[in-house]
């Protein structure tokens, strides 16, 4: 029992140690001139369960501060600022969205969405006592992207 137990974690832990060797760095994703990004940024497909979580949730995308999303009627707030995500799985393609959840500006110049996967070109608050961060981490990982494309392609009209 013991040794299953540790070729189940030895074999986890190399299958992560595999999918993190493929994840694309927030510096090196690839926008084709209309913003899309092509390619997954992890080589893993993304999970819409946590993609939802995620959409949700404060500490994570909060996408519903500033989406409404009528498929996640449950949660408290649906801002107004950005477009609703109705349909969004019909109005974009996944490459669409990816680049969009990424980096929307590369899509939506004058975008007040924040890029959820970048780490240069700004100056993010830390801990909002006026010091900035100097190497600010995305708000998302590379899967949490990737997740959110997935649950937005299930919503549909």
């Amino acid at each position: 029992m013991k040794r299953t137990a540790f070729l189940i974690i030895g074999a986890t832990a190399a299958f992560a140690a595999v999918a993190s060797a493929d994840t694309v760095a927030p510096g090196d994703v690839a926008y084709d001139d209309y913003g899309s990004v092509a390619a997954s940024l992890t080589g893993v497909a993304g999970d819409a369960a946590n993609g939802e979580k995620v959409m949700v949730t404060k500490s994570l995308g909060n996408c519903v501060a500033c989406h409404q999303v009528s498929v996640l009627d449950y949660a408290a707030f649906h801002g107004e600022i950005g477009p609703s995500l109705d349909g969004a799985g019909d109005r974009w393609t996944e490459e669409e969205l990816r680049g969009i959840v990424a980096n929307a500006k590369m899509t939506f110049e004058g975008t007040l969405m924040p890029a959820m996967y970048k780490v240069s070109g700004f100056i993010r608050p830390g801990d909002f006592k006026g010091k900035s961060v100097p190497n600010p981490p995305s708000i998302l990982t590379a899967q949490q992207v990737e997740d959110v494309v997935a649950f937005l392609m299930t919503i549909k009209e």
